[in-house]
């Protein structure tokens, strides 16, 4: 498989995939009756799915199957306990380099997060095996965490040898896909790792898998805030009135200048990919 460019941002590795134009092996399938998409990993079925209600109270009720292959393999004690290793780079060689992985032409980028919204590990992460319901709630959304296989119990042996890495500071992070239509995080790789790590009272450290804006996408959206940042500026008296109109005019500034750098590295959506045998 051909290797990405990798892009150094001030936060993400940034990947740019090209020469792979999909379908990619892990990906979301659209469904023929306009129903709601399935999870498919080359030819086998990860996930049933169907949705209820419309609106802002939507529930999606989802089966997961059997046979998901994670695209990393499991990382060793001494790989844990390497100082100063960056995972992100390690995850995105795996990634290029696997077949069960998700990656197609376009940006991507990985992210080190180590704090989520309060709920997202607790209550939105899903224990159950193999049916949950989802609720996609209209501004909110669902914005939980969804593990591919069953869940390990807290003494299964391996869980064991994670928790003291856990305890000691070097468990490897957990590396997690954002799906834009569920609002939330797939595990991709690490399900005994996060067992592990809420076991001894704590939250993962993750990896986040994200897919990018291509440049013409956010260019289109840079000119639309420019245009309005332009217009607001008109209207605005040419001199700044006093110490409060001076720092109201640097803070507009300052906010433009933020939009506009955070643009290149906002979260698109997933694509959905047709059905085998569908143009």
């Amino acid at each position: 498989m051909k290797r990405a460019v990798r892009e150094e941002a001030s936060g993400p590795l940034v990947l740019d995939v090209r020469g792979r134009p999909g379908p990619p092996p892990l990906r979301f399938v659209r469904a023929r009756d306009g129903g709601a998409p399935t999870l498919h990993q080359g030819d086998r079925p990860l996930t049933r799915a169907r949705r209820h209600g419309e609106g802002c109270c939507r529930e999606l009720h989802l089966r997961r199957l059997p046979g998901y292959r994670s695209p990393l393999p499991p990382p060793s004690a001494a790989s844990m306990r390497t100082p100063a290793a960056d995972w992100r780079h390690r995850c995105a060689r795996r990634l290029e380099e696997t077949p069960y992985g998700p990656l197609h032409d376009g940006r991507w980028s990985l992210t080190v997060r180590r704090s989520f919204a309060p709920g997202v590990w607790t209550v939105d992460f899903v224990r159950d095996w193999p049916d949950t319901v989802l609720e996609l709630l209209c501004g909110g959304g669902w914005h939980g965490v969804l593990p591919l296989r069953p869940l390990s119990r807290p003494d299964a042996p391996r869980v064991k040898a994670y928790r003291k890495h856990a305890r000691d500071g070097t468990l490897a992070p957990v590396l997690l896909w954002w799906v834009s239509f569920l609002d939330g995080w797939l595990i991709l790789d690490g399900h005994d790792r996060a067992v592990a790590a809420l076991a001894e009272g704590g939250e993962p450290a993750c990896v986040v898998l994200a897919r990018l804006p291509e440049e013409t996408e956010w260019r289109r959206t840079a000119d639309a805030v420019t245009e309005g940042y332009e217009e607001l500026v008109s209207r605005l008296p040419a001199r700044p009135d006093g110490p409060g109109g001076a720092r109201r005019h640097a803070a507009l500034e300052r906010g433009y200048a933020d939009a506009l750098a955070a643009l290149p590295y906002e979260e698109a959506p997933t694509p959905l990919w047709p059905p085998a045998g569908d143009a």
